[in-house]
């Protein structure tokens, strides 16, 4: 007989850079090369030696991620998933983006992670709607985490607005649908 695996889905506001999680997401550009918001953040409690490693990776495509150890994170894991710079929704944005959180899960996979936390990739400079871009990620998670051996996903979020929308997603993703 099988056993139903439980995995925790959840929001919360802070600092991804302080999570003692398996795994951190970081908000990479291509060049996988030190840049603003999350992926200045990651770098700089990282140290010098993840910008060495992510040299090693030679870039990363828009809607990939690809794995680099912690260094001085509380993390044992970065990964580096490149989001796609909105362009007004029809250039395959959302494909995209649902590709860097199906790659993040499988990247899990590989390292036997238990526990990952995610920023909201994409929704700063590269200007991808916030709501828009947590429906995608909830969705593309919900969908695919089964396979990943996590039993915790957070989606961290930098400000209150951007926590009170993955909260609400998620709570009525979590409630019974009635139907009439």
């Amino acid at each position: 007989m099988g056993c139903l695996r439980v995995v925790d889905l959840i929001a919360v506001q802070g600092d991804i850079t302080k999570l003692a999680v398996d795994a951190i997401v970081n908000a990479a550009n291509t060049s996988l090369l030190r840049g603003g918001g999350v992926d200045g953040a990651i770098h700089r409690a990282a140290g010098p030696n993840l910008l060495a490693a992510c040299e090693k990776l030679h870039g990363c495509a828009t809607g990939e991620a690809k794995a680099t150890p912690d260094f001085r994170l509380p993390a044992r894991w970065v990964f580096h998933a490149v989001g796609p710079v909105w362009h007004g929704g029809g250039h395959n944005e959302d494909e995209l983006l649902a590709g860097c959180y199906r790659r993040c899960l499988a990247i899990a996979r590989e390292h036997l992670a238990r526990s990952i936390a995610f920023p909201a990739i994409s929704t700063g400079v590269y200007r991808f709607p916030p709501e828009r871009a947590a429906r995608i990620a909830i969705d593309t998670v919900r969908s695919n985490v089964d396979s990943s051996g996590l039993d915790l996903v957070q989606f961290v979020c930098f400000n209150a607005e951007t926590l009170a929308i993955y909260q609400r997603l998620l709570a009525a993703a979590a409630s019974p649908q009635t139907s009439a």
